[in-house]
């Protein structure tokens, strides 16, 4: 019998298709294929996960590569970890990252060290997603501040331009929330910070009144100004004129609140975690009256805790990411493209 050639392959397509979604009309990729990204997946155990927001990770051109040990933002020569752990002093290590040492059996920890996170593991482990903003304005000077100075890292940076920068797959521990990195996973958005009355601060360098009256945000021509941002010619404007002044940790702080671009991106990148980690639950800290929780929770709450909260839930000492960030407007965004 001549078996021909199409034929061939449709029964395979037929055998196999349950497993690769290959069909007569869908035919498997072929041998040396390059499969491109859409532009908005993340990274959770080497597997891309859609967000519908724009995606940078650490593979990318322009990325933030948080496993690299020699610092980025230094000229070559000096950029080593031999030369760098000399030069800067809180370098202590060359890795900026390390192993999520949450309770695991010996097996586990076995496979985890060497072979990888499976994803319904992680998915068991992880259920916190800590807000930050970075205190550097940009994404970019973010990056060179943690990875160059800090000795440390977080899963994603969240610019002005609602760019999301991912550095880390997620099944790495980052370390950016002390008690809470083993079980959860951090971004740091790109705001110059919340600040008392009385305190010297930033933020009339950074925002300022354009001829129409509106404000926008000014970064210095120091780091670079707005070729740093991946949008060209992107004009950064707060999501709210003026300065928003609340409480937290009982000090009252002026901040501006974020860009809208920030908002829409982070509304979706928090539906997806809260999809893709069935115990992170889509919602803030709330005290009996259902209301935000602004201090640091009491070590026991903390510890049942599962869902989004600010670095300022976890450290007293800590502020971010301020009063100025819309709660509600966030997590009934992400609640509503979770439906």
């Amino acid at each position: 019998m001549v078996w021909n050639r199409s034929y061939v392959v449709n029964c395979l397509c037929v055998c196999v298709g349950a497993f690769t979604g290959c069909t007569p009309h869908n035919p498997p990729p072929q041998t040396g294929q390059i499969l491109r990204r859409s532009g908005d997946e993340i990274v959770v155990c080497g597997q891309l996960v859609h967000t519908g927001a724009p995606v940078v990770t650490w593979m990318d051109p322009g990325g933030f590569d948080g496993y690299r040990v020699e610092r980025r933002f230094v000229p070559m020569a000096d950029s080593d970890w031999s030369e760098s752990s000399k030069a800067v002093k809180e370098l202590r290590t060359p890795n900026r990252y390390g192993l999520r040492r949450v309770p695991l059996t010996p097996d586990q920890l076995d496979q985890v060290r060497g072979g990888g996170w499976p994803l319904p593991l992680l998915q068991e482990k992880v259920d916190q997603f800590v807000l930050h903003y970075d205190v550097c304005g940009t994404s970019r000077q973010c990056f060179r501040i943690l990875h160059d100075y800090r000795d440390l890292s977080v899963h994603f940076m969240l610019d002005l331009d609602g760019t999301i920068y991912q550095t880390l797959d997620l099944k790495e521990r980052a370390w950016h929330a002390t008690v809470s990195n083993d079980r959860s996973i951090g971004i740091e958005i790109a705001n110059i910070g919340a600040y008392g009355e009385d305190e010297k601060n930033p933020l009339a360098d950074w925002y300022r009144k354009d001829p129409e009256g509106h404000t926008r945000v000014i970064v210095p021509m120091s780091l670079g100004s707005g070729k740093y941002l991946r949008t060209p010619n992107f004009i950064a404007r707060p999501a709210r004129e003026q300065a928003i002044v609340g409480q937290v940790q009982g000090h009252t702080l002026r901040q501006y609140d974020l860009t809208p671009q920030q908002y829409q991106s982070l509304i979706h990148l928090t539906a997806t975690l809260c999809t893709v980690f069935p115990k992170m639950h889509c919602d803030y800290p709330r005290d009996s009256d259902h209301h935000l929780i602004t201090h640091k929770l009491p070590e026991e709450q903390l510890e049942k805790y599962q869902g989004v909260l600010g670095h300022y839930h976890i450290q007293a000492g800590k502020s971010d990411p301020g009063p100025a960030l819309q709660w509600d407007y966030l997590i009934e965004g992400a609640r509503a493209l979770m439906k």
